[in-house]
């Protein structure tokens, strides 16, 4: 119980406090969850869009995982990118607060504290942090829809709206949305837009095996996060760009439709 207090696992009120502290009526016990098994560091630099003692907000590229059994992962590269945090319930390395699809892309949230890593798991749980993602869909969806299709069994919400809309010649349409998670199961947007009969992009789980683009990836990408601090409670919104291959693919689809077209 010492070392789990001294380590930062056992907090009082969402504090870390020294040993010997005195319980009152009401106190609150949390235990938190730290591998203690060290990352092994992989030298790679990630884009740190915001970082403070307590938390940071980083850029995870498309392909790679955030955490698993691979040398090659998100966890691994944060100790390389990232400033250790001097608070005194500091963990003892980084570590991701939420995570990402392997072929998606965009922003996430990263705990450098034991109360942090609460604060944020809580506000996440009580949909109190706002996400919002691109993607490119096959097809022309609807202009702007709120899709309700549960997902095992459970319900699920997302709303789509969208952006831009161009032909295609394998695809007949691609349309530039923007999504936003209103409760967050499991690859919910890849099956909600499935759902819509309008899949993602490059999604070789929910779409259609025959209407692939090769080594392209999915089109998919977490852009906008909005929160309070975890602990002074300021207001945070971090925004990214369309990206790049977004920007490219929607032009060379229409390009190509109007160079076809205009053969005829």
């Amino acid at each position: 119980m010492k070392k789990a207090i001294k380590s930062g696992e056992l907090l009082l009120n969402d504090r870390v406090v020294e040993g010997g502290r005195f319980l009152k009526n009401g106190d609150k016990i949390t235990r938190v969850e730290i591998d203690k098994r060290p990352p092994k560091v992989y030298h790679y630099k990630l884009e740190v869009l915001y970082e403070d003692d307590h938390f940071a907000i980083v850029v995870k590229p498309s392909g790679i995982k955030v955490s698993g059994n691979q040398f090659k992962t998100i966890q691994n590269m944060l100790p390389y990118n990232l400033q250790p945090s001097p608070m005194t319930d500091a963990l003892p390395w980084p570590l991701t607060a939420h995570r990402l699809d392997t072929p998606t892309s965009g922003l996430l949230l990263i705990a450098k504290t034991s109360s942090t890593r609460i604060a944020l798991g809580r506000d996440l749980e009580n949909k109190n942090i706002s996400k919002k993602y691109y993607a490119i869909l096959q097809g022309d969806c609807p202009d702007e829809i709120e899709i309700n299709t549960p997902i095992n069994k459970k319900t699920a919400a997302s709303t789509l709206k969208k952006i831009k809309a161009v032909p295609s010649l394998i695809f007949g349409t691609l349309s530039l949305v923007e999504l936003s998670p209103l409760t967050g199961r499991t690859h919910q947007l890849r099956i909600h837009c499935q759902s819509i009969n309008c899949p993602i992009l490059g999604d070789k789980l929910y779409g259609d095996p025959s209407r692939q683009l090769k080594h392209k990836g999915l089109f998919l990408h977490a852009y906008a996060l909005t929160l309070n601090h975890p602990i002074n409670q300021t207001p945070i919104s971090i925004e990214t760009p369309i990206p790049h291959k977004f920007k490219k693919r929607m032009e060379n689809e229409s390009r190509r439709y109007l160079s076809y077209r205009s053969e005829f």
